[in-house]
């Protein structure tokens, strides 16, 4: 363990009454003997039981540690799973003044009726049913009070637990649990923002506008905070309930939640991490209704590009590409054993196809893709982990829902589907043009920025020197021949995508055609960077 800082020191501080009921708990589990070199681990029952004792924080890092199935057992993954996360609902009391704290107005100038029955209740938040004196029927969403100083505690507690840990059992450091338990501070901190989930769901909503067989409640701004969250009530049926029902209606739903995944994924970057049960309804009309925005990941544009890659390669069963593909989305490491990676993914994907696309998991591929990356020294982005999770449960509800349903149709036409819109003319074209924008900044920029700075070296204690003004025309010279080269360039990359992405002939020939535009220009822009070089001699 390094030296403690004295804000770690005050933190520790502050959380030594929580430390000390929290080794009481893990003594009453058997956990210290496992501490004190016993070798004896408590059973994966007994592990949960004590995270469901510690309360939030610890039933919460449960479940992060039920995606790691990269660094658990099977047996203790499959005991986290069970962790649940129901406790017994607030009184009207405290719900009143939290309502009331953060809107500022007695709760009945707010609503003309608001039930104190939750709908649901659980570690974070529950739910209730209310109307405003417009008229329009709500849910609050209402949070328990002082968890953030609750969090803040566990969390000193936790890392002071998994450093301890590290010190004790050497070997505990490849797994990076300093670097997990620093995530799972960050989302649940996140999750606990209402403001960042009201956020979450207009993103979502601007996202799947185009989704006629789904609606997402809307924000009532006016009436959300950090700790309540006002949104239009939803008046369906869970849909689990409802496929009993109506079991013909399970493949069109389950179509839609794939692409509703997919979708929000590839086109805003963001996607819903726990779209269980619970969390999906059916409406009167036979839509389909999202609910609960408070645990979202989003992914950058680069590792956007690179899942659909990931994605197409394990459905086409290409281990390379996978395996680069996988690689853009960590980050960059030198422990990296890219030999080893390469025979652990091909031999996951092998086992895909034998069982047959039909029968393949997303969730499992990925799983095993974290797997054999932490084996290979590859340092998993949160994302990633969040990703899986959110696959995984999809999967699981698909299952439920519909257990003869081919599942991986419908995400192969999906995906068939954005990579053809992913690589259409319009979206290089706009590509090209972002592109030749940044060049034509960088061109009409670029002399007079190196004019400046030799300009600057000229009138300092250097003097006046004429082979750094020589030197910065060729260097702008030189400027407007990387400009273009790097725009011919593009047009080769562009066409050559079109070329390997399996569409319409149009996008053969367009793809053709900038080939051999780029081809030719990049080799006009050689020839005459030779002539001129040759001439100056």
């Amino acid at each position: 363990m390094g030296v403690m800082t004295d804000t770690e020191k005050s933190s520790l501080l502050r959380a030594a009454p929580r430390l000390m009921q929290i080794l009481r708990v893990l003594a009453r589990h058997k956990f210290l003997r496992a501490l004190l070199g016993k070798k004896h681990w408590p059973t994966p029952k007994a592990v949960r039981e004590a995270l469901e004792e510690l309360g939030l924080t610890f039933l919460k890092f449960g479940q992060v540690l039920a995606m790691r199935s990269d660094l658990l057992p099977v047996a203790y993954i499959d005991e986290l799973r069970l962790l649940h996360d129901h406790l017994p609902a607030m009184g009207i009391d405290a719900v009143r003044a939290t309502v009331e704290g953060e809107l500022g107005a007695p709760l009945t100038e707010l609503f003309s009726s608001f039930i104190e029955t939750p709908l649901a209740a659980a570690t974070i938040a529950q739910v209730h049913e209310a109307t405003m004196h417009d008229g329009r029927h709500v849910a609050v969403k209402v949070q328990r009070a002082g968890l953030g100083a609750v969090i803040s505690k566990d969390i000193a507690a936790l890392t002071y637990l998994v450093a301890l840990g590290e010190k004790l059992f050497p070997h505990l450091h490849a797994l990076d649990l300093p670097v997990v338990v620093h995530e799972f501070a960050n989302t649940l901190n996140r999750e606990i923002d209402f403001t960042r989930e009201a956020r979450s769901i207009v993103l979502f909503r601007t996202a799947l506008a185009d989704v006629p067989e789904l609606w997402i409640p809307d924000v009532v701004a006016e009436y959300s905070r950090r700790t309540v969250l006002t949104m239009e009530y939803s008046a369906g049926e869970r849909v689990d309930l409802y496929a009993r029902l109506h079991p013909e209606a399970m493949p069109q739903a389950i179509n839609t939640l794939v692409k509703l995944m997919l979708q929000s994924i590839f086109e805003e970057g963001l996607f819903h991490a726990d779209p269980h049960p619970g969390n999906v309804f059916v409406l009167p009309d036979g839509r389909l209704s999202l609910l609960d925005f408070g645990m979202t990941g989003d992914l950058d544009e680069p590792m956007r590009d690179s899942l659909i890659r990931l994605l197409e390669a394990v459905v086409k069963g290409d281990a390379r590409a996978a395996t680069e593909a996988y690689l853009e989305m960590a980050p960059a490491s030198e422990e990296v054993n890219r030999a080893a990676l390469l025979v652990d993914i091909r031999a996951t994907l092998y086992e895909i196809d034998k069982g047959g696309l039909a029968n393949a998991s997303i969730g499992d591929a990925l799983e095993s893709l974290l797997h054999a990356g932490t084996r290979n020294g590859v340092h998993n982005p949160g994302e990633f982990f969040l990703l899986t999770r959110a696959f995984v449960i999809l999967e699981s509800l698909v299952s439920e829902l519909a257990p003869q349903h081919n599942y991986m149709e419908s995400f192969h036409e999906e995906i068939s589907r954005l990579t053809a819109k992913h690589f259409s003319l319009t979206r290089i074209k706009e590509k090209t043009t972002k592109l030749a924008r940044e060049l034509e900044r960088l061109v009409n920029d670029a002399p007079g920025d190196t004019r400046r700075i030799l300009r600057r070296i000229a009138e300092g204690n250097l003097g006046r020197l004429p082979s750094l003004e020589a030197l910065g025309g060729r260097l702008s010279r030189n400027l407007g021949r990387l400009a273009g080269a790097i725009a011919f360039a593009a047009l080769v990359i562009g066409g050559s995508m079109l070329l390997m992405t399996p569409v319409g002939h149009w996008q053969d020939t367009v793809g053709k055609a900038m080939l051999v535009s780029g081809i030719v220009g990049m080799l006009i822009t050689g020839i005459g960077a030779l002539r001129r070089d040759h001439s100056q001699r």
